[in-house]
């Protein structure tokens, strides 16, 4: 398997020194042969190459088996004009990852806000109310005096298709439990199309049981009993902000992985930003990004039918748990190790096969 590390921007280079280390210990413990490639997006491909990320890295990481992208400062790329483009944007836009999975669950030894539970949310990527994304090239946000913006949402037949899909396509390997999340009491057109499309899906999957919540109201179920939820499919933008709240709700926003996932092309992604208020202190949590590189492996794993990645996958996230729950990981997951460090201890335990 080729992978091609971007690190990224603020915390990116810390975190991503770690998963890329996880990753080669994956591959010497599984025999996984992984080969890796580094390279640069974001500012440090602004400064060198005037723009954040360039046809050829595009290329690149088309020829490989999958991507792992570090956190991004996003925000302070305003202008593609200049160069500045959004990398998490251009790659799932260009590769066509149009499955955000993100799962959320606690961990033993952690304290639980809300108790136990372990469920994923399913966003749709490539369109919704993200204007980045909606049209062939431009935003669909417009100025249209100095005191007034429109911006457009798109929402169509096949990617409504697609994302619900793969959120019952995961369901059947968890709890079989589905709940479509929308506005549809307001958006009737767009939110109404998502959730008949998703309840036509679902009779593919008989063994699978459906409900379905209207966003604000699912904001307060997911906070009073996260327990209640299994497999959650939503539109972009909520999906973005419940998946940030389930990943918050598990102990820390730095423990939620992330993969995003198309027909031929995959990447592991941290959900949280770049925190340049914490860069370079060595305490920012690396788990998110160990737990989208688990992803990965997995997702290649399936594709390719390579029991030895699905293996892989199992068990950083079985290592993940072990270490959480002796206290092996940064201040914000309970422990008292820096991000170096709690990377140190989690190769220990993948090595040595100590999951429990």
């Amino acid at each position: 398997m080729k992978i091609v590390v971007l690190p990224g921007d603020g915390i990116g280079p810390e975190i991503m020194a770690v998963a890329v280390r996880v990753l080669e210990a994956a591959s010497e413990r599984f025999q996984l042969d992984l080969e890796i490639g580094h390279d640069i997006a974001g500012h440090a491909s602004l400064q060198r190459h005037g723009a954040t990320v360039t046809p050829a890295l595009l290329e690149k990481v088309k020829a490989a088996d999958g991507l792992m992208l570090g956190p991004m400062a996003t925000y302070d790329f305003k202008d593609e004009a200049k160069g500045e483009i959004n990398p998490s944007k251009f790659f799932r836009k260009e590769l066509d990852l149009y499955a955000n999975i993100r799962p959320a669950r606690t961990f033993p030894g952690m304290a639980h806000r809300v108790g136990e539970f372990n469920l994923a949310v399913v966003r749709e990527n490539t369109e919704g109310f993200y204007a980045d994304r909606n049209i062939e090239s431009g935003s669909s946000e417009m100025l249209i005096t100095p005191d007034t913006v429109i911006s457009l949402r798109r929402i169509t037949r096949l990617c409504c298709e697609r994302i619900a899909r793969s959120a019952f396509d995961l369901a059947r390997t968890r709890a079989r439990h589905v709940s479509i999340v929308h506005k549809a009491n307001v958006l009737k057109i767009g939110d109404g199309m998502f959730v008949d499309i998703c309840r036509q899906v679902a009779r593919e999957f008989p063994q699978v049981r459906v409900d379905d919540f209207i966003v604000d109201a699912m904001m307060a179920h997911v906070v009073r009993a996260p327990q209640r939820f299994d497999v959650i499919v939503t539109t972009n933008m909520f999906g973005d902000i419940l998946s940030d709240l389930t990943a918050e709700l598990s102990g820390s926003l730095g423990l939620g992985g992330s993969l995003n996932a198309g027909k031929d092309h995959a990447m592991g992604q941290a959900v949280h930003g770049s925190a340049p208020d914490i860069a370079g202190r060595n305490i920012a949590n690396p788990y998110s990004l160990i737990l989208s590189a688990g992803q990965l492996l997995g997702w290649h794993g399936q594709r390719k039918n390579l029991p030895a990645f699905a293996l892989a996958a199992r068990a950083i996230d079985e290592t993940a748990t072990a270490a959480l729950q002796a206290r092996e990981g940064t201040r914000d997951a309970g422990g008292e190790l820096g991000t170096a460090e709690a990377g140190q201890s989690f190769v220990r335990r993948l090595l040595e096969g100590r999951c429990r």
